[in-house]
């Protein structure tokens, strides 16, 4: 653990070939759940029938709105929740009744969960501690893992005097020094402001991908599963809506439901097809593939803008209502007829449309993706 990270964010994004090799690799893949269900009370369903594969050394983020049924499943993987049904296994050992001190796996939660009277050392050799790990040993074990997430200098304070990015970094180390086979993540950074939280996203990825451990993340954020994460599942009513890579949920998302959380406003009823043409609110547009959905999505980003009126298929002609200047990128709501559409335009070396000017969208038939409710 005592060595250096140094690869930029890039870099920790994709797996490397031999990430998850140690005690990680031992098992094909690392949490099996099948036919999982959990209901609080008689009318509410938190879970209803999960099944879902999570590879050994997967950054895997659970993505959803609050109430979906993402932290109640974290929480029967760590065995704080029992499952009214079904099987859970990590590693190939079924745990489905194994008590939680008895699984190997550590938690991570929003709130930190330090002992506020303790110092950073005291904290970080607790768990070891109470696993009965001599004094010597835990004294090394505590500095290497200090260093790692390179706050040495901290291990003699008190938490209390820490700021919130070092009580998180804390957090961290205390559940990586018992090195277990599977790290949770409740949520663990929104409680930081945006730019703190921006580098630790970077950091906890740097330190899963150096480390091969598999981390199950979750989180409500989709930004943030986009950056993090080998795969995504998506849920909603307790129920896995999709499971993917980022750009797999993003670029085609399975369902409505998936399309809109991902911030895809641009939905819009088929109301007529023939071939790969398609009649909708914005007028007729053609795609590369003939769809069996009853939705065209349209992702802002796909989308161009040409000054005045201009012909052509796939052109539709548009005011501009709206534009909000983004830095990089600005975003435009246009409209079309009678409906509105949503463009986010790169802004280097182009000219950029003002609120009032009359434009032409163009779409390339590759770009539309129909999809069911």
């Amino acid at each position: 653990m005592n060595e250096t990270i140094t690869a930029d964010a890039a870099a920790a994004r994709p797996r490397a070939e031999g990430a998850a090799q140690g005690a990680t690799s031992r098992q094909a893949s690392a949490i099996e759940m099948q036919g999982l269900h959990k209901r609080f009370g008689r009318d509410t369903v938190a879970l209803d029938g999960v099944d879902l594969t999570i590879e050994a050394g997967e950054f895997f983020t659970l993505l959803g709105p609050s109430g979906c049924g993402k932290t109640t499943l974290l929480r029967i993987l760590a065995g704080l929740e029992d499952a009214d049904d079904g099987r859970l296994a990590i590693g190939g050992r079924d745990i489905t009744e194994v008590p939680p001190h008895r699984r190997s796996v550590n938690t991570v939660f929003q709130s930190y969960a330090l002992f506020p009277h303790l110092s950073v050392r005291e904290n970080l050799a607790f768990g070891l501690k109470m696993r009965g790990m001599a004094a010597a040993a835990r004294h090394a074990k505590v500095d290497e893992i200090a260093d790692f997430i390179k706050l040495g200098d901290l291990v003699d304070r008190r938490v209390d005097q820490l700021s919130g990015g070092q009580r998180q970094r804390i957090a961290l180390a205390r559940a990586l020094v018992c090195e277990p086979d599977v790290l949770l993540l409740d949520e663990p950074l929104s409680a930081l402001d945006a730019g703190l939280r921006s580098q630790l996203q970077v950091e906890l990825l740097r330190v899963q991908k150096r480390l091969g451990m598999t981390f199950v993340f979750v989180t409500h954020d989709q930004q943030e599963a986009m950056v993090m994460s080998d795969r995504i599942a998506v849920l909603n009513g307790g129920v896995i809506q999709q499971v993917g890579s980022p750009r797999e949920v993003y670029e085609h998302p399975a369902n409505a439901f998936v399309a809109r959380f991902m911030g895809h406003d641009n939905l819009y009823p088929v109301t007529g097809r023939q071939g790969s043409r398609f009649a909708t609110a914005l007028g007729e547009l053609s795609t590369a593939q003939a769809g069996e959905g009853e939705l065209l999505l349209i992702r802002p980003e796909t989308l161009d803008l040409l000054p005045g009126e201009v012909a052509g298929d796939n052109h539709l002609p548009a005011v501009v209502v709206e534009r909000l200047y983004r830095g990089s990128h600005a975003e435009y709501r246009l409209e079309v007829g009678d409906t509105t559409l949503q463009v986010t335009l790169n802004n280097r070396g182009r000219h950029l449309p003002e609120v009032g000017d009359r434009v032409t969208v163009t779409v390339a038939p590759d770009d539309l993706v129909t999809l069911s409710e």
